[in-house]
């Protein structure tokens, strides 16, 4: 990734510009152009802008999977004790027995159909601690199309995603 003004990033599977010198100062993100302004000068240092661009969809998955976990929560009528954010290499998500939460952040890349299957395959596991069909029943009694996500998710390991964007 050539990390300068223009560059284009994936959030929620759509391209998003950035835009190095924000008029106001402030990092803002503009849905209806697809722009992510940053409050960095033209000749900012490359690496400056990826961690500037990282942090924000970092925090957008925060955000984001912090409002689909309770949505699916409430659905399943469970709760989860916490989540964290990861960058595992090889795993979407993880669901211990004490009921905490990673999820990936690099699913921000995905369409909200993808967060959402990650999201109920995790908290599913909150009913059953394995892949059994009780399992899956209880993932497809609130994310019916579960196949289709599982398949696209088996298309795109998190190995085959780079590790820094």
């Amino acid at each position: 990734m050539d990390w300068k003004d223009g560059a284009e990033v994936l959030y929620l599977i759509q391209p998003v510009r950035v835009k190095l010198g924000a008029p106001r100062g402030t990092l803002t993100f503009n849905a209806e152009e697809a722009e992510l302004q940053l409050p960095l000068p033209l000749q900012a240092d490359p690496q400056q802008i990826k961690d500037r661009v990282q942090g924000w969809l970092q925090n957008e998955a925060k955000r984001l999977f912090g409002e689909r976990l309770a949505i699916y929560a409430e659905k399943l009528g469970v709760n989860y004790r916490a989540y964290v954010l990861s960058s595992a290499a090889t795993r979407w998500g993880n669901c211990s027995s004490d009921g905490k939460i990673r999820l990936n952040w690099r699913l921000i890349h995905f369409p909200l159909s993808i967060i959402d299957y990650v999201v109920a395959h995790e908290l599913a596991h909150l009913r059953e601690m394995n892949h059994s069909p009780r399992f899956w029943q209880t993932v497809e009694s609130i994310f019916p199309e579960f196949r289709e996500a599982r398949q696209t998710l088996k298309s795109h390991p998190p190995e085959l995603l780079p590790t820094t964007l």
